[in-house]
Parts: structure tokens; C-alpha cells; sequence
């Protein structure tokens, strides 16, 4: 029943109740509804409740390392349905999870993604370290499960997940079921693992009658829009502000969010639901030579081939394991070697898309087994590039078009050549996604240092208009690298802005193609070394964001020379120095 519907019975409570509890209810997460929900009938029935602060038996911890939001959103789903089922549930990221405490749990589920090449995302570093250091403890009084989240395009494939499942056998823990291991369509198995752990979970708790069910919660973010339900939001500006010269076609897209009560951080980034382009299936359906009309299935649901290549299906984005069923189909000895070598199919998939295969390497399939043999399509995940302090119900972002040159065909990125072609008042699906480990200092006056070239300068607009916002100036630094300064100079009329009133302190730029020698934001990183290491002795925040490949471990090959050289340090405490302002967040990392 809804507070709408309740209000007529409202004469059981007084009027001052009634509008606390109506404040209440607006302010809470429906997690935390729930468990009001069931505090309140426990209450009426008299079964006691113990607060989160006093020590709880039978409790369940559930903990979520996440870099794009998905294990938090399945760990949440998780502690959900434990807490219908009469647990008591811890729920929290693993950052903020104290790794000492693992000693005392009795009861974990694990779920926690791969970032990068094999590395844990930013909130599970610091447990992932400590269960393999010699400061973890035995863990024999501990039953746990793992969730690993992965994509099988990566050498890697859910290392972390592995490596925590290991690790914790090795300390004594006792798994409750087999890990499992998800690639990108993860939400069938994902659902599968956590029934499958409730029931598992069954003998470990006492009668659902004498239990006492509450739900803890850390820090969780919950909105009515999201992943699996997002937001129709409308386009009002899909604008290029890269030159007429440029190599490179970079919006800027600001999205108009109205009423839906988003809201985001400075540091969040935006989901982006999108179809694939028209023109795009209509090719491959032809060389396929398959009827758009054809039906197939999908979970359950039956739908045109059209439709799925368009809406439902991954066109734009391969996988290992795509190349290597492709090859068996086709038969192609030299498709087979590069599948069955691990750096070369690495490789292969940043060159072509479904399109290009179908093209050089024809088949012939039925449209069932086109569409089984293809991922689901994910959304897209940018960096927002505005504060809500600034824009009010917008939500920008910065946009690069990706395009490639493939057996002489244009071939355009999914998501951004969606956002790119956008035209005003075309409707998007979005959702927020918080970061919260890419986040302003909560001390304003601590320094901040910048470094994003390309589109990865996004955050740090929203963190000047967050700051100009907040009535801040100086402590800024800004290192932003592109191009030609002509061409590529992104905001350059914001950040003089910015420089003249105060808000910037300071602008260093790097354009690598307007001298013979190319130039980028690491060698300025050098350049400024001394001044740099003078910002870290006054306590400064370094904030890195862009390409994961190539630009983050060269600028972090910069900061620790930059370390090595004005600090004094040895290249192993240099390390050592740069790994503890990751664990004290002071130097934080939003990269893809």
C-alpha cells in the first residue's frame, strides 16, 4: 500500500506523524524500505530487533568490489532476497570493509569484477593485498562464496574473482558452492549463483521464527532509475568541438534529465543504453544473406532478427570467443591460428567488427544461430563532464566517435556514433553510475591536481564547475594533452575562464603533433616535477583520467620519477610512496 492509499486511514496518526513518516519514506532507498518494512512488522509482533551496532549471529556478509556498478547491483539484489529470507545482512564495497574484520565473519558472499588486465577494481585493492599478504589470518570459521565478474575479451578473465577464491581456501575458509565465473551477459548465472546460495546458506541458519532479520548498509546508492531500469531521457545539444581539421570528431553532448530525480557527483559517470545503426544490421543481414523478418528467441521472448541485431545484440564490440566459433564455421586456417593465439586475437577484435568478419570470412548460419552466437548488448559508460551545481537537471558528457578504417569500409563505434548522430529532442536511456572512488577531496582547501588528455579532461570540468559552485579558488592544476592546439584544444574558452578568475591556478598543455618531437602530458609531468612534488608535500590529490593501455602507465611512470627524482626516494620506495596515496586516495584513477 502506498502512502497515498494510507493517508486515508490517516486518523490513526497525528498530523505531525504523518508527515515524518511521509518525509521518511522520500528520503529512503528501497533497500532501506524494506527493511523498515520488516522492522516495523517485527515490531508489531514482537520479535526484537538488534541494532546494526550490536553484535549479530547469523549474520551475512556481503561485500562487492565493482568498477562499472554491476556487482554492486547483483550484491545488493543478493542482501535483498537474504533479508526477505530472514538473514541478517551486512552489505557494503569492499573499500569500506575493513580487512581486519574478515576474521570475525562467518558467513561472506563475494562478488567482485576484473578491471584492466587482471586487476582488482579500485575498492577491493587494499582486501586483495591483505589476503595475500602474510598479514591475513587463518580463516577457518569462515564460509564464503565467490561472484566473479569478467569479459572473456581479456587475457585475464575474472582473475580477481580468482584470486580472492583462492586465497581464501588457502587461509582455511570452507566455499559454500563452486566460484563462478560470468562474462558479460552475466544476469542469468548471476541470478542462478544467488539462489543457489541461499539454499546453501540454509543450514547454516537458525529457524527463520527465532532469527532476527535486518539489513545493514554501507554507503549504497539507489535511485528509481538504473541499469535495468533506466531513465528516457531527451538530447539537447549532440555539438562537435573538434576543428574542421581535426583527426578526430569529439562532441559535446548535454542530456536533459527533467524530472526524474537523478542525481549525480562530480566523478559519477552516465550509462548509455543505445541500437545499433540502421544501415549497420541491413548490411550484415545482407551478407549473411538472412531475412530481417525472420523470428528468433530471446529469453523466452520472441522478436524479428531485425529487431535483435538492433536493439538486443553486440554488432560493434568481438570477443575470443566470437572469432574462434567463426573461424570453426568458416573454416579459414588463418582465422583459426589468430583464435588460437592470445596476443593475435587480442589484436584481431580492436580491428574489426562483426561486420568486417562477415565481409572477409562468409558464412552460413540460420538466424538463431547468428543471434545465440552473439553477446547482448551492454551500455556504455562516460565520464560525466558536468556538476549538478552548475547545469541543474542536465548531465553532460564528452564524446569521442570512434572510427576505423576496415577492408576499406568506415566502421563507427556503437554507443558514440549513436550520441554523435543524436539530434535534438531524440530520446536516450541513461542511468547514473557512482564513483565514489573518484571523488573531490572532502577538505576544500586540500590542492588538486588534474591530468586528462583527450576526453578524459571530462571530470574535471564538472570538478571546476563543482568548485566555482562551492565559491573555491586556486589549488587547481590542470594537465591536458590532444593533437594540435588548434584543432583540439577542448573547453580551451572555459578553462581561460577558469585561469582568470581564479578557479584554475594552473594550466599545463601538451599538443603532441604541433612540433617535430611529440609531446604529452607525461613529459609535462616532468617538466613541472619540482613544483609537482611541492603540491604532494602540501597534502595534493592527483587525479588521473583517460586511455588504461598507454596513457595511465606512462603518466604513472612520470609520477614516479617525478618521486624519484625530487623526492630523494629509491625506485622501490617511490612505488611504495605512490601505492600508499592510492590507499589513502590520493591518487585516484578513471580509466578505460
Amino acid at each position: 500500500m502506498s502512502l497515498k492509499e494510507l493517508s486515508q486511514f490517516n486518523a490513526l496518526l497525528s498530523a505531525s506523524q504523518m508527515t515524518q513518516l511521509t518525509q521518511l519514506a522520500a528520503e529512503l532507498s528501497p533497500l532501506q524500505l524494506a527493511w523498515v518494512s520488516g522492522y516495523l512488522a517485527a515490531s508489531a509482533a514482537g520479535i526484537a530487533i538488534s541494532s546494526p551496532e550490536q553484535p549479530q549471529a547469523q549474520t551475512l556478509t556481503v561485500l562487492y568490489g565493482s568498477q562499472t556498478g554491476n556487482s554492486r547491483g547483483i550484491a545488493e539484489t543478493l542482501a535483498r532476497q537474504a533479508a526477505e529470507a530472514g538473514w541478517q545482512v551486512s552489505l557494503s564495497a569492499t573499500g569500506d570493509f575493513k580487512p581486519k574484520q574478515l576474521k570475525d565473519v562467518g558467513l561472506l558472499a563475494l562478488v567482485v569484477s576484473t578491471h584492466g588486465e587482471g586487476e582488482a577494481p579500485d575498492d577491493a585493492i587494499e582486501l586483495h593485498q591483505f589476503l595475500a599478504s602474510k598479514r591475513a589470518p587463518g580463516l577457518e570459521q569462515l564460509h564464503y562464496a565467490v561472484l566473479a565478474l569478467g569479459d572473456s575479451s581479456y587475457e585475464f578473465f575474472c582473475q580477481t574473482g580468482k584470486d580472492f577464491d583462492e586465497r581464501l581456501a588457502a587461509l582455511g575458509a570452507k566455499p559454500l558452492l563452486p566460484r563462478v565465473d560470468c562474462d558479460v551477459d552475466y544476469e542469468a548465472a548471476a541470478a542462478d549463483w544467488q539462489s543457489r546460495l541461499l539454499q546453501a546458506l540454509a543450514p547454516h541458519q537458525t529457524s527463520i521464527a527465532s532469527a532476527q532479520a535486518s539489513l545493514t548498509l554501507a554507503q549504497t546508492q539507489t535511485s528509481a532509475y538504473s541499469k535495468q531500469q533506466p531513465y528516457s531521457a531527451q538530447v539537447l545539444v549532440s555539438q562537435k568541438i573538434t576543428g574542421r581539421d581535426s583527426a578526430k570528431d569529439i562532441r559535446h553532448v548535454e542530456i536533459d534529465l527533467a524530472d526524474s530525480g537523478l542525481s549525480y557527483q562530480p566523478g559519477d559517470a552516465l550509462g548509455v543504453w543505445f541500437d545499433n545503426q540502421p544501415e549497420l544490421v541491413d548490411e550484415l543481414l545482407a551478407l549473411l544473406a538472412l531475412d530481417a523478418q525472420a523470428q528468433v528467441e530471446i529469453k523466452g521472448v520472441s522478436q524479428s532478427l531485425r529487431q535483435a541485431l538492433q536493439s538486443d545484440r553486440e554488432l560493434t564490440q568481438l570477443s575470443p570467443a566470437l572469432v574462434q566459433a567463426w573461424a570453426e564455421l568458416c573454416g579459414d586456417e588463418s582465422l583459426r591460428a589468430v583464435a588460437a593465439n592470445k596476443d593475435a586475437v587480442r589484436e584481431f577484435i580492436q580491428q574489426h567488427q562483426l561486420v568486417s568478419l562477415a565481409q572477409r570470412w562468409p558464412v552460413s548460419l540460420s538466424a538463431q544461430a547468428l543471434v545465440d552466437l552473439l553477446r547482448p548488448l551492454t551500455p556504455r559508460l562516460y565520464s560525466i563532464a558536468s556538476s549538478q551545481a552548475e547545469v541543474d537537471s542536465e548531465v553532460h558528457l564528452t564524446v569521442a566517435l570512434v572510427a576505423q578504417q576496415q577492408y576499406g569500409q568506415l566502421r563507427f563505434g556503437g554507443a558514440s556514433a549513436y550520441l554523435a548522430r543524436a539530434q535534438e529532442g531524440q530520446s536516450v536511456r541513461v542511468f547514473v553510475e557512482p564513483n565514489k572512488h573518484f571523488r573531490l577531496p572532502d577538505n576544500p582547501q586540500t590542492p588538486v591536481v588534474m591530468i586528462g588528455p583527450g576526453t578524459g579532461v571530462a571530470p574535471f570540468r564538472a570538478f571546476l564547475q563543482q568548485r566555482e559552485a562551492d565559491g573555491l579558488k586556486g589549488n587547481t592544476w590542470l594537465f591536458f594533452g590532444n593533437p594540435h592546439f588548434e584543432q583540439d584544444f577542448l573547453y580551451q574558452t572555459e578553462w581561460q575562464q577558469y585561469l582568470k578568475s581564479g578557479v584554475l591556478e594552473r594550466l599545463d598543455v601538451a599538443f603532441s603533433r604541433d612540433q617535430a618531437d611529440k609531446v604529452y602530458v607525461q613529459h609535462r609531468i616532468r617538466e613541472q616535477g619540482a613544483l609537482l612534488w611541492q603540491w604532494l608535500e602540501r597534502g595534493a590529490h592527483i587525479y588521473v583520467c583517460g586511455d588504461a593501455n598507454r596513457m595511465a602507465k606512462d603518466v604513472q611512470q612520470a609520477l614516479q620519477e617525478v618521486v624519484i627524482t625530487h623526492g630523494g626516494k629509491t625506485e622501490a620506495d617511490a612505488q611504495a610512496y605512490l601505492e600508499s596515496l592510492r590507499a589513502d586516495k590520493r591518487l585516484q584513477k578513471d580509466v578505460y
